[in-house]
């Protein structure tokens, strides 16, 4: 990976990670303080504690990719240290789907006239689903690759015993 690419990802993954901690800290000012404009359409303090719960899942998902891109940079992604962070992706990927469910779920009384919107919101929690299980499967390929460079490892061993 090129250090100009290095460099973007970072600088993206900053940029996310700044967004979400302020919008999280305006969402517990909103919770602490009192000052809420809440009108009693929708339930607004579940919804904002489950957007801050939600925000977490993707705060750790960016430092995990942050640590594998760290890893990718000193050429040691192939190894087993790589799966531990791949795992926590796809863990807080699944959490994240499971608070949108429960975001979909407090929505959904208030779309009985209009159904679609709900069923909209909940093939979004699929989407987010199938994201995780596409990190399954690049961590299938991972697993494949640190297999192949373990057995090229041993092969030049064994090739240098011979020379």
């Amino acid at each position: 990976m090129g250090n100009l690419t290095v460099r973007a990802l970072r600088a993206v993954l900053v940029v996310v990670l700044a967004g979400t901690v302020f919008v999280q800290a305006l969402l517990v000012w909103a919770l602490v303080s009192g000052n809420d404009p809440e009108d009693g359409s929708l339930p607004l303090t579940p919804l904002r504690v489950i957007t801050i719960l939600g925000m977490v899942s993707v705060q750790v998902a960016l430092v995990c990719v942050w640590r594998l891109v760290t890893m990718v940079r000193r050429g040691t992604v192939f190894s087993d240290a790589a799966f531990r962070y791949v795992d926590i992706v796809i863990g807080a990927i699944v959490a994240a789907a499971l608070v949108w469910f429960a975001v979909t779920a407090i929505n959904a009384p208030g779309q009985r006239d209009d159904p679609g919107v709900t069923l909209i919101m909940g093939g979004v929690g699929v989407a987010i689903l199938g994201v995780a299980l596409l990190v399954l499967v690049l961590r299938m390929l991972l697993t494949q690759a640190v297999a192949r460079d373990v057995e090229a490892t041993q092969m030049q061993a064994e090739l240098d015993e011979v020379i």
